[in-house]
């Protein structure tokens, strides 16, 4: 069974997802819309179907599923009243991402960021970039390239770049102004595409999700979509389990679970939106291993030791073998599972407590544990 699915089904899986997705673009205009990037694309390519859903027939990734199963998949779920279609282009090792181009030719690629990921495999934040920038070069003239403006990368990228691109970030074509959190613990800011502007709210808290969001109204309007329905779909927008998801404990105490991935630039920025928002009310960090990072694991766990010891963080817990060696002051567990005993007797009123950590590392059971 294992030979003939490896070398028979998937191969032929593959050859008719590809041609049948390159029907639909031709026969019926049906456009594909890629993402990749470092950090970001679930809630992305979640905010983009959102948006376009007002829209029409959208299709787009199924969550948490190799993308080498996922997309031939998600493509073959197609039908040609399907108006889009939402790739999310994850990869760990180079290469992948020629394999999921080879099967989908975008009309819009959107990349997030370019962050240090899987730098065991990539060696450097440049070796990221180098995998990351291929989904540029297979844009059409008349394709649309969605470009982080803050990027070190980003002029590399622009010059790479054949097609049409909208860049997005603080100093971008699509901006954002003003961003507060409110009592509902909801992000509000001014979203700016070009001369227009409106007032955004978002369920999620944070300026990661406000990136995401900018980056999703850059490939909402380069089809052409009108602020006002960009700003109808990202309201509606339902982030996914474990980004960021304030919950509201028994005990009066407010968790922030973001279990579900880990780096060390969404980490920075976990951390800072959570010191924001618990001001100075106590605070505990729960903080699992960052994976992937290769020989300078050390130096990135110890660039987050610096961020927390200037915050004012009350309690510090590390899960997993590299916060072990983080030079701060904290307890340190082996298991997500043996943290709860620790961690139930302080959660009282006026006590906040940021979940932080990779899905591997499994700190979304000790949030199940909390909900009971």
């Amino acid at each position: 069974m294992h030979f003939f699915k490896k070398y028979i089904y998937h191969p032929v899986k593959n050859l008719v997802a590809k041609y049948y997705l390159h029907l639909l673009q031709k026969l019926f205009g049906l456009k594909v819309i890629a993402i990749t990037g470092s950090a970001g694309k679930t809630t992305t390519k979640e905010m983009i179907s959102s948006i376009l859903k007002l829209q029409g027939k959208v299709i787009s990734s199924f969550a948490n599923i190799d993308p080498v199963y996922n997309i031939p998949t998600t493509i073959l779920k197609c039908r040609p009243d399907t108006k889009f279609l939402v790739l999310e282009m994850g990869v760990e090792f180079p290469g992948e991402l020629d394999f999921y181009l080879w099967l989908a030719h975008p009309n819009i690629a959107v990349i997030t960021n370019v962050y240090p990921t899987h730098l065991l495999f990539f060696k450097s934040v440049e070796g990221v970039y180098k995998e990351k920038s291929k989904i540029i070069r297979r844009l059409d003239s008349d394709g649309f390239a969605i470009l982080p403006a803050e990027s070190e990368f980003y002029r590399k990228l622009v010059s790479l770049n054949k097609a049409k691109d909208i860049s997005f970030g603080k100093n971008g074509f699509v901006n954002s102004q003003n961003l507060k959190i409110n009592k509902d613990f909801k992000s509000e800011f001014i979203l700016y595409i070009g001369k227009e502007n409106i007032k955004v709210t978002l369920s999620v808290i944070g300026e990661q999700f406000v990136h995401n969001a900018l980056s999703a109204a850059a490939a909402a309007h380069a089809l052409g979509i009108s602020i006002i329905n960009v700003k109808k779909g990202l309201e509606s927008f339902s982030p996914a389990e474990h980004r960021m998801k304030v919950i509201k404990h028994k005990s009066g105490a407010i968790i922030i679970d973001d279990a579900y991935n880990n780096n060390p630039e969404a980490a920075k920025e976990a951390i800072k939106v959570f010191s924001q928002i618990a001001k100075s009310n106590k605070k505990i960090i729960v903080f699992g291993d960052m994976l992937e990072l290769g020989p300078d694991e050390d130096k990135y766990h110890q660039e987050i030791a610096k961020l927390i010891s200037k915050l004012s963080i009350d309690k510090f817990i590390g899960v997993g073998k590299a916060t072990q060696k983080m030079k701060i002051t904290k307890e340190w567990f082996e298991r997500p599972e043996d943290v709860y005993k620790s961690l139930r007797p302080m959660l009282k009123k006026n006590t906040y407590v940021l979940a932080k950590g990779s899905r591997s590392i499994g700190l979304e059971k000790l949030i199940e544990r909390l909900y009971n």
